[in-house]
């Protein structure tokens, strides 16, 4: 009963605070292409992480002792998979659009500095002589951010996957990712990573928010750190994002090419089947 009065008011304070926050952003005419409405929408971007606080701090009152606040360094290995895999991840993508003839990634970069220039109402951008060093500068990237993606995974990985089912651990990984792809759903109906198929987009990246719960979930557990699944949440955005963005912006549909799109779930689906089949989200008593 404790649990179910914790995960309403959780689910209560996150989708209330984030939606009405973000409602704000896009009455106040901000459009989704705006490079400042990344921005704008982060205050709601932390209303899972203020949710668990204040669930944990004086809801149930439970503390803050399973929420896995701390770094264990011994873990590394499982570290380096969060941070790195989003390449990975891409690379599939890129050998199955071929394979399959959906989209022809564009290597150069051209095309995709091309597109987001032009997407936010700008000319075309220059392309730098060497815009393959943005490959360095994305990981990068996702270090620094990973305070940010906190945000989210302190509540989804932190409080809510471990409440929901804690006997049931598959189970509470795919209905968490269900919940929180559809907490994205007001910014996806306004464009927001699928701007021309907004509803197939929903559906898709739903999808993907399961796997990625088993895959987040996979990863706190294994080294008891809510840090490890955030730093993989930042490489999804910073790494897997940036990459599709920019290999096959201009080209095809992101409902099929992005790393939360279509094919995406080859990859992604494929390393959760893994983790599910092995036994991988079964708690183990040496971390």
């Amino acid at each position: 009963m404790q649990n179910r009065k914790g995960v309403i008011a959780y689910l209560l304070i996150a989708f209330g605070m984030a939606w009405a926050l973000w409602e704000i952003v896009i009455a106040l005419g901000l459009s989704v292409t705006n490079p400042l409405f990344q921005i704008a929408i982060l205050p709601g971007a932390f209303a899972p992480a203020i949710a668990t606080f204040v669930v944990r701090k004086w809801i149930t009152r439970e503390g803050f002792a399973d929420a896995g606040l701390r770094l264990d360094f011994r873990k590394w290995p499982y570290y380096i998979v969060a941070w790195l895999l989003p390449l990975a991840v891409v690379g599939c993508i890129i050998i199955a659009a071929g394979l399959f003839g959906i989209g022809t990634p564009d290597f150069s970069l051209a095309r995709g500095i091309k597109y987001m220039s032009t997407l936010v109402g700008g000319a075309p951008a220059h392309v730098p002589p060497h815009p393959w060093l943005l490959i360095f500068v994305f990981p990068v990237t996702a270090l620094f951010a990973t305070p940010i993606l906190f945000g989210e995974e302190f509540g989804w990985r932190g409080y809510l996957q471990l409440r929901l089912f804690p006997e049931r651990p598959v189970l509470s990984a795919v209905v968490t990712g269900v919940i929180w792809g559809v907490w994205h759903y007001p910014l996806l109906l306004r464009g927001y990573d699928f701007p021309d198929h907004r509803l197939a987009g929903m559906m898709v990246f739903t999808l993907n928010t399961i796997f990625l719960s088993i895959i987040f979930g996979w990863l706190l557990l294994k080294t008891g750190s809510i840090w490890s699944s955030s730093l993989a949440h930042s490489a999804t955005n910073a790494i897997g994002g940036s990459l599709t963005v920019l290999l096959f912006g201009g080209g095809a549909s992101f409902v099929l090419v992005s790393y939360v799109g279509l094919l995406g779930w080859i990859p992604l689906g494929a390393l959760s089947a893994w983790i599910v089949l092995a036994g991988q989200l079964k708690p183990t008593k040496d971390v």
